[in-house]
Parts: C-alpha cells; sequence; structure tokens
C-alpha cells in the first residue's frame, strides 16, 4: 500500500453513500474506508455495520459513524488471536477518535445529536450525512498516519 490516501475522496465517498440512501453511516464508513484503502476483504464485512445506524438499530445510543470508524481502526489494528496486544493499539487509536468526535460535538449520543429533529428530516439527513464523512475522515487519517501513509 504505497499510494497517497485521498482523505477528500474518502469523506464525500462515504457522504454519497448515505446521501443517496446506499447505506446508513456506520456502513458507509466501514465500505468506503474497505474500498478505498484496497482491503482485500469481502463486502460481507459491511454487513457487520448495519445493526449500529440511528445509535445502534435506532435506539439513540452511540452515533453510528463513530461505530463504524471504530470497526475500520478495527479492520486494520484488530486482533484476531487470543491474547493479542495489538487490542491495546485498537484500543488507543479507538479512543481517539471518540475523543475527537466529542470534542467537535460534546456528546456521541445520537438522541442528543439530533434532539428536536424528526427522524429522516431534511435536518437530520444533513447532520448525519455531514458526520458520517467527518469521522469517514478522521477515520482515514489515524489509519494513514498508523500505517506511514501520505494524504492529501
Amino acid at each position: 500500500m504505497n499510494r497517497v490516501i485521498d482523505l477528500y475522496k474518502i469523506k464525500t465517498t462515504a457522504e454519497s453513500y448515505y446521501r443517496n440512501g446506499d447505506f446508513y453511516c456506520s456502513e458507509s464508513i466501514v465500505k468506503t474506508i474497505k474500498d478505498e484503502f484496497n482491503l482485500p476483504i469481502s463486502d460481507d464485512i459491511i454487513k457487520m455495520a448495519s445493526g449500529f445506524p440511528i445509535g445502534i438499530g435506532g435506539s439513540g445510543c452511540t452515533c453510528g459513524a463513530v461505530v463504524g470508524g471504530v470497526m475500520a481502526i478495527g479492520l486494520f489494528f484488530g486482533r484476531c488471536e487470543p491474547k493479542d496486544e495489538k487490542v491495546n493499539k485498537t484500543m488507543t487509536l479507538s479512543k481517539e477518535l471518540h475523543d475527537i468526535f466529542k470534542d467537535k460535538h460534546k456528546c456521541l449520543c445520537c438522541r442528543v445529536l439530533t434532539k428536536d429533529m424528526t427522524l429522516g428530516s431534511e435536518e437530520h439527513m444533513k447532520q448525519c450525512i455531514y458526520l458520517t464523512g467527518e469521522v469517514a475522515e478522521e477515520s482515514a487519517k489515524i489509519i494513514a498516519r498508523e500505517l506511514n501513509l501520505q494524504t492529501k
């Protein structure tokens, strides 16, 4: 993987998937990161992200975009072997993404982030499309940095 990672393309691709109704936030991020980093894994990985939109299955809890970003980070730095110490790095990078989002938006709770919005309204869609793109870009920045890849 010696190519330059286009952060703008990652942001806009994830936003487009959401905007066009192809995928929700978490799915959009996982698919975009998988594709843009050319991961040799099946699109079945997107299925794992399908339960997280609208704050975990519509419950309004943790923002699905953040969960999708954490999943994307795990694709690169997560562990498959028992007791593998890679989990520590994955957790550190996931907390970094969490903290970036929380610093910008003050919380991760979907219910709070969308307070006073009607689900599916133009206002709601605009915000969630934006958050999807933002988290996809921030996740890609973290991944690229850790893999020593150039970004533009």
